[in-house]
């Protein structure tokens, strides 16, 4: 007979948001006279392999977990010093001045950081604290995911640690377990308990590094415009840092009506600016990546951040404040603050859902839902809005190229969207939290889906070939590794896909799954005269967009195994 492999905390994910919890619970856990067990489960082969970010944060929480983190050595690719917002044009680029946008965006001060560098310091930070805290017992587990959330009683009591688990070998046990991840497994327990009525708002980032001939560290940028002109949300960053490195990054909202827009191709769109074409002129691609962002904001959070035996945390929670793009600091704090509700209730040998209900409220009371509440509409104006970024900032883009930048990006911007047209007015007050209109839903991503639509037609401006990468080519530099027979993508019913293949087929396009990869996974195939759906799973950078805009909900992309994936160190 097996015996039950238990800890007292399992952190599920090697998160920034679960390494500030095992480094804090470390620290009180020091003088306590308790002795306690932790394990920390990371699917990527190292910790930040599956981290991915472009990331420009504010160091408050960072110094309160770490005050002497420069003496340690934290990694930083330099410290924002020139801060713009920006509106792209086809051919012009105009920074819109400092006093017609939120304060949010001026990023002056803050750090400029590669996010997977960040957390494989983290992991060192709480392997060397380790050391000083022979009481706890830690174990960090690479390469390792966790597959099933084990239930037992109404109780999360663990995962399965195998994709067929069939025993108790199989699984990890904990009395408390906490989620970090991006929905991988966290998503079952807000299925399990009806945690969410209002469904996550995704968008899928996609970014490269390159070494450039110049050296623009400091310098940070976040730009709306081209070449996103058809109405869906999102924009593009620009960020440098140290050695000549350059991060080049576009956001994009997976609620497109576009059911072909290719999150890969709008990037090699976006480098294609002379702005862009200038800086990265002779220069080399380092790396490529993609992974999803929640942006649903307040109104998505789950009803419940504890449940019996596990907490949420940073994106499995959906803490991102999009308005003030921010969710590295977000992150950090829920792992602070659930690292001390945590140890309480250790220490009383409470584990009850009672224990765990402090977590909730403190971070109501923090900077990080405080914030998300005054920031409640921001995405929902858009929505409610189209125009907004259908017609208004197709205007702003024209006006810039057609003028001198800076004065016809001025004239447009009072001109409207947030002159004096009455939409123009509600939707700032939206944006800026005047309003209260109550509680909004939202609709799957999927579900803004319009098969039939096409995007407006652009002349692309200039731009040297070499510069520009296909999507097969792209997958180089995320670096991809699988081992044999990996199958992380559940395709549920064949059939589902070959009607929907049809589909768009008779609209002439393809189906949303292999247009929007971000990688060269989904293709199709013909096989007895029927195009069917297949996928080429050694190329995946793991970021789920085809999840979220599969139309028929017939995917689901799961944890790999074995550390398998890309390798996002250095993104």
């Amino acid at each position: 007979m097996s015996e039950r492999i238990e800890y007292d905390l399992l952190l599920v994910g090697g998160s920034p948001s679960n390494l500030a919890l095992a480094y804090h619970f470390l620290q009180m856990a020091k003088d306590s006279g308790r002795d306690f067990t932790m394990a920390i489960l990371e699917k990527g082969k190292e910790f930040g392999a599956h981290i991915m970010s472009g990331a420009v944060s504010n160091p408050h929480v960072l110094k309160k977990i770490w005050p002497n983190y420069e003496e340690l050595g934290f990694p930083v690719e330099a410290v924002c010093n020139d801060s713009q917002m920006s509106v792209l044009g086809l051919s012009k680029k105009w920074d819109i001045p400092s006093k017609f946008y939120p304060k949010s965006f001026d990023k002056r001060g803050y750090l400029v950081l590669t996010l997977s560098h960040v957390t494989n310091w983290m992991a060192h930070q709480v392997q060397e604290k380790a050391k000083e805290v022979p009481n706890v017992t830690i174990d960090l587990f690479t390469g390792f995911s966790a597959h099933k959330v084990a239930f037992e009683n109404g109780r999360v009591v663990g995962v399965a640690v195998t994709e067929n688990a069939q025993s108790e070998e199989d699984y990890v046990y904990s009395k408390f377990t906490a989620f970090g991840d991006k929905g991988f497994i966290s998503r079952d327990v807000i299925d399990e308990y009806k945690l969410r009525d209002n469904p996550q708002l995704w968008s899928v980032g996609v970014k490269e590094v390159w070494e450039c001939k110049e050296d623009y560290s400091g310098k940070v940028w976040h730009t709306l415009g081209w070449p996103l002109l058809d109405g869906t949300f999102g924009g593009g960053f620009v960020y440098g840092m140290k050695n000549n490195k350059l991060t080049i990054g576009m956001v994009i909202s997976l609620n497109s009506k576009d059911p072909n827009m290719n999150p890969q191709e709008k990037l090699q769109e976006y480098k294609k600016h002379p702005w862009i074409q200038e800086m990265i002129k002779d220069g080399k691609l380092v790396k490529y990546g993609a992974a999803l962002l929640p942006e649903g904001g307040y109104y998505s959070l789950p009803k419940k951040f504890a449940v019996p035996g596990a907490l949420l945390l940073g994106d499995a929670l959906g803490v991102l404040d999009v308005k003030n793009l921010a969710g590295i600091d977000r992150a950090l704090e829920c792992g602070y603050t659930a690292a001390e509700v945590l140890f309480d209730a250790l220490m009383k040998d409470d584990t009850s859902e009672a224990a765990l209900a402090p977590y909730q409220k403190r971070l109501e009371d923090s900077f990080v839902i405080k914030e998300l509440y005054r920031n409640r509409y921001f995405r929902h104006a858009f929505i409610e809005n189209p125009k907004l970024l259908e017609e208004y900032l197709p205007d702003v883009v024209k006006s810039v190229d057609k003028t001198n930048a800076w004065i016809g990006g001025l004239k447009i911007f009072f001109k409207h969207p947030f002159g004096a047209t009455k939409d123009g007015v509600r939707s700032l007050g939206l944006i800026e939290g005047k309003f209260d209109i109550g509680p909004i839903t939202y609709e799957h991503d999927y579900k803004g889906i319009i098969p039939t639509f096409t995007p407006p037609k652009y002349d692309e401006p200039p731009y040297e070939k070499a510069t520009i990468y296909s999507r097969p080519d792209a997958v180089f530099y995320a670096s991809t590794k699988y081992h044999e027979g990996n199958k992380h993508i559940d395709e549920f019913n064949a059939n589902v896909c070959v009607k929907c293949i049809s589909k768009y087929d008779g609209l002439g396009k393809d189906t949303p799954c292999v247009a929007d990869c971000t990688a060269e996974v989904h293709r199709i195939d013909i096989i007895e005269d029927v195009r069917k759906h297949g996928m080429s799973l050694e190329n995946c950078v793991h970021c789920r967009t085809c999840e979220i805009v599969c139309p028929e909900v017939n995917l689901r992309v799961k944890p790999t195994e074995q550390g398998s994936g890309p390798d996002f160190i250095g993104l």
